[in-house]
């Protein structure tokens, strides 16, 4: 652990959020709760007693220490029936988390039970200094909430140039910006961060980047997740440059190990090591349990804590009452417990570990024996970055220039967007990198890439192993077919694809 030294970081709070107003009824209970046994004439609650549901009682997957395997056994995998545990919330039985409270009006920081299950977890993978957690409505609302939280008009955020669509889309409307950074195999590179901090003149494009937005595991789209060394260099760089790195990092607990033994020290998160409280760190529990659950988490500095507080409280109120009752009652005594927490989790890994090679070997032998396209293998996450050989292509072409004459130019998105149609109508689905690009405004593309604009570099589609296992070969048969069939057409045989300016 790193001696926390928090500075004040406040300056990076928007406009919204210094004008937002406490909710003052939740804040009255806040105080009043302070009291045991107090009389209340002030709630606006329905009466518990009038809920027509006593009990919620859960059948989950056994991860008891007998079993070497939780996941084989649970999906029947190594040949043995499925083992289950229970655990359950009363109303009118003690429990882990009280039935009454949970299902009621809550704060929205969450149920200091729901609260304390996530602050342990992550206390037990991350140990960050000084720290504490803020429950969400799952991953999107977290990420999106931080984006408020820190986003004026006109501002402009960092982000990896390849990024969730759904998630760079969300500060767009609230006229935020972003600057993409390029990115590699490691993942985003400190060097590029570096100098665009260095070289931003805010004569011309405004207040410098002061938050840095990134998926340091198993990055969605590409799959690559960043060292323990470019960890060091971005944070430092943070320090630097007065950043604040929002780490969103859904696929923390699917990292694999290519060694053949478990895993047992994943890379340090950007939480870990954070002296100063610039981390803003967001989990997730849909990756590792059921998307449906809804339910994530944000550790912050207090700071940040108290103004998401009061984000939620006059937004979305409170985290959802059965995902609280779920993690709470799952991570207690009665339980899975963290160790059994951590005892799925790890063969979870290996599970999708297991996924990944298999996906892999199809795609050696249908897609990349072809010569057209390549892959590296993610070392975390769920999906492969498929880098397609567009400059083999008959119709490529390198001699068009951008506006001004800044940078050549090429067909690839008019390529890659043929390529999708064609793939569609063979009967399958990938994703196009078009679709991940984070957008940049002009001048900032310029300042980024002016000499290499990321046109260029959308030779990508994002597949997945995550999906049906027996879809595994079919699919990446047919993406080998039609790749085969885009690159060894005739020139003459085929309609030009032409530039626009």
């Amino acid at each position: 652990m790193y001696p926390a030294k928090p500075i004040d970081l406040s300056h990076h709070l928007s406009e919204e959020t210094r004008c937002r107003r406490p909710n003052a009824m939740k804040a009255l209970w806040r105080v009043a709760n302070r009291k045991p046994g107090m009389l209340s004439l002030g709630t606006g609650d329905p009466h518990y007693s009038l809920f027509p549901m006593k009990k919620v009682q859960f059948e989950v997957a056994s991860t008891s220490e007998c079993l070497d395997d939780p996941v084989a056994t649970w999906t029947g995998a190594d040949g043995s029936d499925a083992r289950t545990q229970w655990f359950s919330c009363s109303r009118d039985e003690p429990g882990s988390v009280p039935f009454k409270s949970v299902m009621a009006y809550g704060t929205g920081a969450g149920v200091p039970e729901a609260q304390r299950a996530v602050t342990e977890l992550t206390q037990y993978y991350h140990a960050p200094p000084d720290h504490i957690c803020t429950l969400t409505i799952g991953n999107m609302d977290g990420v999106t909430k931080l984006f408020r939280l820190l986003g004026n008009p006109g501002d402009h955020f960092l982000a990896d140039e390849f990024s969730f669509n759904a998630l760079t889309n969300a500060p767009l409307a609230h006229g935020i910006n972003w600057v993409p950074i390029r990115i590699d195999k490691g993942g985003l590179i400190p060097s590029d961060l570096e100098r665009v901090m260095s070289t931003w003149d805010e004569s011309v494009h405004g207040r410098r980047p002061h938050v840095l937005y990134t998926v340091p595991s198993g990055q969605n789209p590409t799959g690559c997740t960043l060292s323990a060394e470019r960890r060091k260099q971005i944070y430092q760089l943070a320090q630097r440059f007065d950043i604040l790195i929002i780490e969103d990092d859904p696929y923390y607990y699917l990292q694999y190990d290519d060694s053949g033994a478990s895993l047992s020290q994943p890379p340090p998160s950007f939480l870990s090591m954070d002296i100063e409280g610039r981390v803003l760190r967001v989990d997730s529990f849909s990756k590792v349990m059921m998307p449906g659950m809804r339910l994530g988490w944000i550790t912050s500095s207090h700071l940040f804590h108290s103004h998401l507080i009061y984000l939620n409280e006059s937004s979305t109120q409170h985290p959802h009452g059965f995902g609280q009752i779920f993690i709470t009652e799952m991570m207690s005594a009665s339980g899975w417990g963290i160790g059994g927490f951590d005892r799925w989790t790890r063969s979870l890994r290996k599970e999708y570990q297991r996924r990944r090679d298999v996906f892999l070997a199809h795609f050696e032998r249908e897609v990349a024996s072809t010569g057209f396209a390549s892959a590296d293998v993610p070392a975390a996450g769920m999906f492969v970055w498929v880098e397609v050989h567009i400059h083999l292509h008959p119709r490529y072409r390198t001699d068009f220039q951008g506006a001004e004459g800044v940078a050549a130019r090429t067909n690839v998105p008019q390529l890659m967007d043929e390529l999708f149609e064609r793939c569609l109508d063979a009967g399958l689905v990938v994703m196009p990198a078009s679709i991940f690009a984070t957008p940049a405004s002009p001048g900032v593309a310029k300042l980024i890439g002016g000499n290499d604009p990321i046109q260029n570099r959308l030779n990508f589609v994002r597949t997945t192993f995550a999906g049906e296992e027996v879809q595994m070969q079919p699919a990446l048969q047919i993406l080998g077919q039609v790749l085969t069939s885009f690159f060894t057409e005739s020139c003459e045989s085929q309609a030009g694809v032409f530039l626009v300016n």
